[in-house]
């Protein structure tokens, strides 16, 4: 990957590409103070993940990857509060996430259980030094709008992770949310858990949008714990039915992950409404 393809990867991902001069000093400065620390732990860990990598059988890329998440998330002050840990079960399935925020990757890797592969946009595959580790690791490039064939091929990368008794995450949405509502669900990795007989695990994020949507540039000045938590939520694995036709099956895995995740984040929206009643109130 060249330095346009780069540039190009950094316009569609991040808000102040798209801000430009819309940002004042105070936001430029808070920028720098925030993604700069976060570029060079990238560097630094990808790199030892380059390194040790290959003489570990892929060990110590895996330890780099959640050292990474756990380091970026604390140098970005987010508190991550994750339940549900319990909810995992052994050999391969599909962590099926919500997608709110360009920092859930982060979240994610700090706080979900076990090796898993992570579906990732080949455009973030060709980032320098983050995508190296990516491809590295063993994490499976998806190309979107790339037709039938490339759909199929990036299925059956799915069930051979599975098949490899892996964890794999995916955004089942395809992309962020531009608004803060949870999108439908794509059919790919349920066709692949369908086809390798494995579960899904349904998780819901909660917090990040509100940190950083879209068109952020940042997460933001405040320092408050309050407006930096964040809560990830593991679900209890939900398994294909056999009895159903294979399309039949995909639809209904689908549909099941998708209100598992809904019952989640509406249970969230409570939970922190219920805390913020309980704060004092100011005078």
């Amino acid at each position: 990957m060249g330095l346009k393809d780069t540039l190009n990867w950094a316009r569609t991902e991040w808000g102040i590409f798209r801000k430009g001069g819309e940002m004042g000093w105070r936001e430029r400065a808070r920028w720098v103070r925030q993604w700069v620390p976060f570029g060079l732990r990238t560097i630094g860990w990808a790199s030892i993940s380059l390194t040790g990598g290959p003489l570990t059988k892929g060990r110590v890329s895996t330890w780099c990857a959640r050292k990474w998440s756990q380091s970026c998330a604390k140098g970005l002050r987010i508190d991550i509060e994750a339940t549900g840990q319990e909810n995992v079960p052994e050999g391969g399935f599909v962590y099926a996430s919500n997608h709110e925020s360009l920092v859930d990757i982060l979240v994610l890797g700090a706080s979900l259980p076990r090796d898993f592969k992570w579906a990732a946009k080949r455009s973030v595959m060709n980032v320098p030094f983050l995508g190296w580790h990516l491809r590295l690791a063993g994490h499976v490039p998806v190309d979107r709008n790339r037709g039938k064939e490339a759909a199929m091929a990036v299925t059956e990368a799915f069930e051979r992770v599975l098949r490899n008794d892996k964890p794999l995450l995916v955004f089942p949405e395809g992309t962020r949310t531009a608004d803060g509502k949870l999108k439908a669900f794509k059919n790919g990795a349920f066709q692949a858990a369908v086809l390798a007989g494995k579960p899904v695990v349904p998780v819901a994020l909660s917090g990040t949008f509100s940190l950083m949507s879209r068109d952020s540039v940042d997460t933001g000045a405040s320092k408050s714990r309050d407006d930096r938590a964040v809560t990830v939520q593991l679900g209890k694995p939900i398994y294909p039915r056999t009895e159903l036709e294979f399309e039949a099956a995909v639809v209904d895995l689908r549909d099941r992950t998708r209100e598992a995740v809904v019952e989640m984040l509406g249970q969230s929206t409570v939970r922190h409404a219920d805390a913020a009643a309980s704060l004092p109130l100011e005078r």
